[in-house]
């Protein structure tokens, strides 16, 4: 069992995307895990001109949350870069970079996870799908049916990582 002291109280997942950013909010209180929110944030349509306003959207939106829910950590998966997509990567950077600008404005620590790790730790699979992952969160939740869209499931499971990184080690230190 976790001594309670030793992780911190609120732990945020997020998921990053232009389209939908996916987040989680989790509490942790005498070694057990209590999920507090979680949802996504959906930016306006790409237009090809309207980037930068995309990005003021998931700023503010991220921003509330961030507020509201007062994390001591948040959680961000990598961005995944696939060789066929550069541009996706470049894209996804700017979001992952307006995350990281918020949270920093918030006092708030990132941990970066690649999403490798996130899927062995909930699943204990590195190489699992998207369902899997929706079906780990699901069951550890105890929830009625699998968290959609996806990205809230990843977001969820960013925050689970970190929390089942802390319990391994046995202390609040990274």
């Amino acid at each position: 069992m976790v001594n309670a002291a030793s992780v911190p109280a609120r732990v945020m997942g997020i998921d990053p995307g232009l389209n939908v950013t996916g987040y989680g909010v989790v509490e942790c209180r005498a070694g057990e895990v209590k999920l507090l929110e979680a949802g996504v944030i959906r930016l306006p349509r790409s237009r090809g001109d309207n980037l930068p306003a995309r990005l003021e959207s998931l700023f503010v939106e991220l921003r509330e949350v961030l507020e509201e829910f007062r994390p001591q950590t948040v959680c961000l998966e990598e961005v995944y870069s696939h060789s066929s997509y550069p541009r996706t990567a470049i894209l996804m950077g700017h979001a992952r970079g307006v995350i990281c600008l918020a949270a920093r404005l918030a006092r708030v620590p990132v941990v970066d996870l690649s999403a490798k790790r996130i899927k062995q730790s909930v699943t204990g699979n590195g190489n699992a799908s998207k369902t899997q992952v929706q079906r780990a969160v699901q069951q550890f939740f105890s929830l009625g049916r699998a968290p959609q869209p996806s990205d809230v499931a990843d977001a969820l499971a960013a925050a689970l990582c970190y929390v089942n990184s802390l319990r391994r080690r046995g202390d609040g230190r990274r």
